[in-house]
């Protein structure tokens, strides 16, 4: 029986396996050497996955590598079928000669990863009509509340969320982006972000996020799946 899956065990299931929980999906990026290998091994994975390839695949294949993303869309989650399939794509990827790198030093410039943008408000009910009209976005399915997210509908841009003000707040910007990385990428990343100039203000909640911003004070948020609750 399908069964969702908790972050960490989901995690866990697929690591090994080059893919790396993201925000309630499994993602793998593949290497290849033109696009049309790129779209034949695309094909190959959508083949393995056979009728359950429209409920859980998605694929984004590029002259240099194909991204997957399996989550079950039912459920808005990953589930014990999502893994199932995750291990067949990387069988098949095997077979083929072709290898997930999700690890920093691979020659890739860098693996996976989702970028949403956070919108803090104090009527979150009140602004999130303007920015699903101008965004062109809609609901994540079964979930339309008054203060949910907006998703772009053909999963070109990123998801938006709203964060509870509970007052005023106009010495700071109120629009930040969070990138979610694989949690094993996760501190390199916030590195090179104080490298290239940037500075922590805050790190309390990590390994859910850490909390940074360029020397203008402009804010962004590394998140991983680690350190919240399941």
């Amino acid at each position: 029986m399908e069964r969702t899956l908790g972050r960490q065990e989901a995690s866990e299931a697929v690591q090994e396996f080059g893919w790396r929980f993201l925000l309630g999906s499994l993602r793998t990026s593949v290497p290849v050497g033109s696009l049309a290998r790129a779209i034949g091994f695309a094909a190959d994975a959508v083949a393995v996955c056979g009728d359950d390839a429209d409920r859980h695949l998605s694929v984004d294949a590029r002259p240099d590598r194909v991204v997957f993303t399996l989550q079950s869309l039912e459920r808005a989650a990953v589930t014990t079928r999502d893994v199932e399939l995750a291990l067949l794509i990387s069988a098949s990827a095997d077979s083929a000669g072709l290898r997930a790198e999700p690890e920093i030093g691979t020659g890739a410039p860098r693996s996976v990863q989702i970028v949403e943008i956070a919108i803090d408000a104090l009527d979150i009910a009140g602004i999130r009509p303007f920015w699903k009209a101008v965004m062109g976005y809609t609901a994540e399915s079964g979930a339309d509340g008054p203060a949910d997210p907006l998703v772009d509908p053909v999963g070109q841009s990123p998801a938006i969320w709203f964060q509870q003000m509970d007052s005023p707040r106009p010495q700071r910007n109120r629009i930040h982006f969070d990138i979610s990385v694989p949690h094993d990428e996760a501190a390199p990343r916030v590195e090179a972000a104080l490298a290239a100039g940037g500075r922590l203000v805050s790190a309390t909640r990590a390994p859910a996020f850490w909390v940074l911003a360029d020397r203008e004070g402009n804010e962004a948020c590394v998140t991983t799946w680690q350190g919240r609750d399941n």
